[in-house]
C-alpha cells in the first residue's frame, strides 16, 4: 500500500518562447477541483488578452483523477503534452497552465506540442518536489490511570498530539502514516479500558 506522494510545495513560475509566441507556464500544489477552477478563474482575469489557457491537472495518491484541456488549440497539443510533464515527473496534486500569447507565426501541430512540453518541463523543474505523507488520523479515549502506558507508546512510535484532553477521562488526537497505522492501532487496542477510533 502506498502512503506517500510527490507534489510540488509552492506555486511556481516558467517560460518558453518560439517565433514571437510566449507560453507562460503556472504550477500550483492543489488538493480539490474547486481550487483548481478558482486558480484558472484567476490567471484568465490576470492574462485576459491572451489568446489560450491550457492546462493540467491530476489529483489524489491513486493518481486516477486528472484532466487535459487544449482551451482551443488543435487537439491534444496543449493539454495531453502539459499533462504529460505532471506523468514524467510523478507528480499528483498538482495543476500546471500555460497561457499563450500568439506571436502571428502559427507553429504547426509539432511545434504547438513541443512548445507546451518545454514551457511545463520548465516550470516543473524550477519547482521544488516534496514527499507528503498519507495519514491515518484517530482519537483515543482512557482513563486517567492508563496515562503511563498510552503514552509510552506515544514515545516509542514518535506520535503526534492534535489534540488533547486530560481529566478523568483524557482524549488525545493523533495520525499516522498509513503503512504504519494498524500496527500502532493494535498496541492501543491491547490496553485495558483505552477505546480507540478512526477519523479519516
Amino acid at each position: 500500500m502506498t502512503d506517500s506522494f510527490l507534489t510540488i510545495s509552492k506555486a511556481e513560475e516558467g517560460l518558453f518562447k518560439e517565433k514571437g509566441s510566449k507560453f507562460i507556464a503556472y504550477a500550483y500544489p492543489v488538493e480539490t477541483e474547486d481550487e483548481i477552477k478558482e486558480l484558472i478563474q484567476e490567471l484568465k482575469k490576470t492574462h485576459h488578452s491572451a489568446r489560450h489557457h491550457c492546462y493540467a491537472w491530476r489529483l489524489g495518491a491513486s493518481k486516477k483523477r486528472f484532466r487535459a484541456n487544449d482551451d482551443g488549440e488543435p487537439s491534444s497539443t496543449a493539454g495531453k503534452p502539459i499533462l504529460g510533464q505532471i506523468k514524467r515527473n510523478n507528480l499528483t496534486n498538482v495543476l500546471v497552465v500555460v497561457v499563450r500569447y500568439f506571436g502571428g507565426t502559427l507553429l504547426g501541430v509539432g511545434g504547438l506540442i513541443t512548445a507546451y512540453k518545454e514551457a511545463s518541463a520548465d516550470v516543473l523543474q524550477k519547482a521544488t518536489i516534496i514527499e507528503k505523507l498519507i495519514k491515518t488520523t484517530f482519537e483515543i479515549e482512557f482513563d486517567y490511570s492508563m496515562m503511563n502506558p498510552v503514552m509510552r507508546i506515544f514515545k516509542e512510535d514518535k506520535l503526534e498530539q492534535k489534540k488533547n484532553r486530560f481529566e478523568l477521562r483524557c482524549k488525545i488526537t493523533s495520525s499516522i502514516r498509513n503503512s504504519e497505522a494498524n500496527r500502532v492501532i493494535e498496541k492501543f487496542e491491547k490496553l485495558e479500558g483505552v477505546e480507540i477510533r478512526v477519523v479519516e
